[in-house]
């Protein structure tokens, strides 16, 4: 039986698109989030670049990524990606001109849409890693 048509998501779905779109948002998260907090501090501004980049570098969820350092569950996964791109999001539109801002949140929006697979895989109970 086909798994799509089952409603099981148990295969990791091929996310290229996604990843792109992912890892874009990201980029902008850790560009635009300390270039909004050196305003007010510069350790804030270091402090959120180690937050943005190390908490999904530590913590990640088996079969998502190749080298896993800390195992967690898809939630917490699906967490960091919402902290990266609530992070992109408001930092653009509190550092970066209206223009640039309005281009992060279709970004944003566009990463938003195209997890939905890879999110589905990451609750998943009965999600195959290998």
């Amino acid at each position: 039986m086909d798994t799509a048509c089952a409603g099981a998501n148990t295969e990791r779905p091929d996310d290229r698109i996604a990843s792109v779109l992912r890892f874009t948002a990201e980029l902008v998260a850790w560009v635009a989030t300390p270039w909004a907090l050196s305003k007010y501090s510069w350790l804030l501004a270091v402090l959120a670049v180690v937050v943005l980049i190390g908490l999904p570098t530590v913590f990640s969820t088996p079969g998502d990524k190749a080298q896993v350092i800390i195992p967690v569950s898809g939630t917490v996964t699906i967490l960091l990606v919402l902290l990266q791109l609530t992070a992109a999001a408001t930092a653009a539109w509190l550092a970066w001109p209206i223009c640039a801002a309005v281009l992060v949140s279709l970004l944003v929006a566009a990463t938003l849409v195209t997890e939905r697979q890879r999110w589905q895989w990451l609750l998943s109970t009965d999600r195959h890693t290998g």
